[in-house]
């Protein structure tokens, strides 16, 4: 579902714009909803804003707000979909002036049986969340070496590795996808940080790793 949305009147040249780019599941209406609302939050400027209940009145909000100059550039879209899960992935730009804009990511993991999204506390075993994030330390220094930075200890100083919630368990690898700002300078994008479904037996729930590797869960 896309659709486009521009100010009534604009005298300038360069008028703002909000252009949705979204998914809709008439078996999965909690994910539509879902989607929806997690869209909307990420076009929130602060924490305490409150937002409407949906896009489309967001989008004449903005647009009444700021005729000119802002653009806002929403995206959800099925990065996979694997035995009880679909994976979605959101996106966002906001562009209220300046250089650049603010580009931001995130992912749903939603169980169709539970009919919700799963957090990382579903995913893991008892006692696990620290090994989950030793492993996303390991697969940062992997993504570190690849860089080929010229100064990997004072970039690791200025930029340290830290946890994020954007992660998706895809068919072959659980991907941990980063803003920009967290672990590296604007000019780097999305830091992706992969991880293999081996590094993490005794970690995940044996139900969320490949058929494959059920029996080496045990």
């Amino acid at each position: 579902i896309v659709w486009e949305q521009r100010p009534e009147v604009c005298p300038r040249d360069h008028c703002s714009l909000v252009n949705v780019d979204t998914l809709k599941f008439a078996d999965e209406p909690q994910l539509s909803a879902l989607i929806e609302q997690t869209l909307l939050a990420m076009t929130r400027e602060d924490a305490d804003s409150t937002l409407p209940a949906s896009l489309r009145a967001r989008g004449d909000e903005l647009l009444r707000r700021q005729p000119e100059g802002w653009e806002t550039w929403l995206q959800a879209k099925l990065a996979d979909q694997h035995g009880d899960l679909l994976v979605v992935e959101l996106s966002s730009y906001l562009y209220r002036g300046g250089a650049h804009g603010m580009p931001g990511r995130g992912f749903i993991n939603y169980s169709r049986s539970q009919q919700r999204a799963l957090q990382l506390a579903d995913l893991l075993l008892p006692g696990q969340e620290a090994a989950f994030w030793q492993a996303a330390g390991e697969a940062h220094q992997r993504w570190l070496a690849a860089q080929q930075i010229d100064d990997p200890q004072e970039f690791r100083r200025i930029w340290p590795f830290q946890p994020t919630a954007n992660i998706a368990l895809l068919r072959d690898k659980v991907l941990l996808k980063y803003d920009v700002y967290a672990l590296a300078p604007y000019s780097m994008g999305h830091p992706n940080l992969e991880i293999p479904y081996s590094r993490l037996r005794q970690i995940l729930r044996p139900e969320y790793l490949p058929e494959s590797m059920h029996g080496a869960a045990r």
